[in-house]
């Protein structure tokens, strides 16, 4: 069974909602960090998402061409994952829709390396609460934002995670990874 990894840029105070801002990683040398994603990008060979990342991204990463991350050449040749209920022709080459958690499950059930997952709040949350999710990979930025989506939102029912490793990076960033 594959691994389902959720990829987060975090605030100190829990939020993943970026729509306020803090996320402007701007000027600074990320090198050490982009080169923590390409690891992870390596491991991976399956990108899930929900339909509104999956629209912000297809309108996006396709159309860069001169991207020295790697970002935009692992997007365009990965798999992708998109769940949705609504979208019929994903219009992204490697794209498959999924119809529900169903489907999610069923694949993790495949052969491969590691399914990612980022942004997507709506649908991050619904794979934790299902308990679909193996490991938390988060980029905990050195801000504190005090509102907006968070990662875990008001849970009733208290999760134990493992520290398996972090990682510290020269902008202040720092990764925590955590396995279910």
């Amino acid at each position: 069974m594959r691994d389902l990894v959720v990829t987060e840029n975090i605030t100190l105070d829990g939020v993943i909602d970026a729509s306020e801002g803090w996320f402007n990683p701007g000027d600074e040398d990320l090198s050490d960090v982009l080169g923590a994603l390409e690891v992870q990008r390596e491991a991976a060979d399956a990108f899930l998402v929900g339909r509104q990342t999956f629209e912000d991204m297809r309108g996006y990463w396709p159309h860069q061409t001169d991207d020295p991350t790697g970002i935009s050449d692992y997007l365009n040749a990965v798999s992708k994952y998109v769940v949705s209920t609504t979208l019929q022709d994903p219009q992204w080459e490697h794209s498959t829709v999924l119809r529900g958690l169903n489907e999610v499950e069923a694949l993790k059930a495949t052969a491969g390396k590691d399914i990612v997952a980022t942004g997507s709040i709506t649908l991050v949350h619904a794979l934790a609460a299902a308990g679909l999710v193996d490991e938390y990979r988060l980029f905990v930025y050195p801000v504190v934002i005090g509102k907006g989506a968070r990662l875990f939102p008001g849970t009733s029912t208290p999760a134990t995670l493992q520290l398996v490793e972090t990682q510290p990076f020269r902008s202040g960033i720092t990764l925590l990874r955590y396995r279910t």
